[in-house]
């Protein structure tokens, strides 16, 4: 073994026995373990159209962590209550596969919690309305699947543009229905875009020893004191905040950092 494996190993042995120290050292030299700033994003590219099976698809890739979503159309009746409107249903999967931090099995409660959060977002994205196509008797509804195929933290971000950046790549066929025999054709040959009333973009941030880590990753997660998500759509303003922990001080500083990080993304993702 070379003097530069002992070396690396004895730092990844360290690391695990002591992730916190193992953190505060990084920190002391204003430094994070993967080599950005304090203050630093990490890297975010959008590919879409790649599933072609799908009726609109994204692939998203924010530093390590990758998200992979499709986007299924189907045809539904409507419920009794709400005959115009149609059904948005997101879905995010932590496999197994994507990190030793998830076990095979049925989803973990994160990923339901980051399911819930992608629906609460996604539901002003897309007038509802807009997906009905004879009022009472049928509608669509689009299966918006996400999955995380590498995860290397802030999964809420990343699936958030995947879901959007696929949506608005998405076509439906032209349907109608026909009365007289109660059923609805589909024609390929006329294909149309989704009405999309906003494009939001999601900035996390951590709070550690009172230094603020924008788009934390998975090994800085578990450390965290404060977790802070910002949601701002296509008009600047700011749709919702989440956060977990009780550290106040550190939501305006997060606010503005957010806001100074949707101007840059804004014209570069959903393009």
């Amino acid at each position: 073994m070379t003097t530069s494996e002992d070396a690396d190993l004895k730092a990844a042995v360290f690391q695990r026995l002591h992730p916190r120290v193992y953190l505060e050292r990084f920190v002391a030299e204003n430094v994070r373990p993967d080599g950005r700033q304090i203050d630093a994003w990490r890297e975010i590219s959008v590919n879409v159209g790649s599933i072609s099976s799908a009726n609109g698809s994204a692939l998203v890739r924010v530093g390590n962590t990758t998200v992979v979503c499709g986007v299924k159309a189907e045809l539904a009746e409507p419920e009794l209550d709400a005959p115009t409107r149609g059904f948005l249903v997101p879905n995010l999967d932590l496999p197994a596969i994507c990190s030793p931090k998830f076990k095979p099995g049925p989803p973990t409660e994160e990923a339901q919690v980051l399911s819930d959060r992608l629906n609460e977002v996604l539901v002003t994205t897309i007038p509802l309305e807009s997906l009905c196509i004879h009022p009472g008797k049928s509608v669509w509804v689009l299966y918006v699947d996400a999955t995380c195929i590498n995860y290397d933290g802030n999964a809420f971000d990343a699936a958030l543009i995947a879901m959007v950046a696929a949506l608005k790549n998405t076509m439906l066929p032209k349907a109608t229905y026909n009365e007289d025999t109660m059923r609805t054709t589909c024609s390929r040959k006329t294909l149309s875009p989704l009405q999309i009333n906003s494009l939001p973009i999601s900035m996390s941030f951590g709070i550690f020893d009172s230094h603020v880590f924008p788009d934390p990753t998975s090994f800085e997660e578990p450390l965290l004191d404060t977790s802070i998500s910002v949601v701002i759509d296509d008009n600047g303003k700011i749709s919702s905040v989440s956060q977990i922990g009780a550290d106040v001080d550190a939501l305006l500083t997060c606010t503005s950092a957010a806001r100074k990080r949707h101007e840059f993304l804004s014209q570069r993702i959903y393009l």
